[in-house]
């Protein structure tokens, strides 16, 4: 099997089941990727982006959250687990002159 095609396995699998956390992402040439192909073959609802949720979903500043214009009952099921180490991780240690 040609190198080629094995990468493009190893990137459909991630496609299909993407890591949850960071460190379990590729570390080649294989982060350069882009999901689903190239640009314009197809719509963000037809494509593996739908994964990452609604196409229409906006977080607002002061924690709301809408789909296409339309405010959500609970925000908090359209929010990930935050980033570890990352500002809204409750357990990362804050840089003095955070608040």
């Amino acid at each position: 099997m040609a190198e080629n095609e094995q990468q493009e396995r190893d990137i459909s699998d991630l496609e299909e089941d993407p890591p949850k956390n960071l460190e379990d992402w590729p570390d080649d040439e294989r982060k350069y990727e882009t999901f689903g192909g190239r640009e314009g073959d197809h719509g963000y609802e037809e494509g593996p982006e739908a994964k990452l949720g609604p196409s229409g979903l906006v977080h607002h500043e002061d924690g709301s959250v809408s789909i296409d214009g339309e405010k959500v009952d609970d925000p908090d099921q359209y929010k990930g687990d935050p980033i570890p180490g990352g500002p809204t991780d409750p357990d990362a240690k804050r840089l003095s002159g955070e608040d």
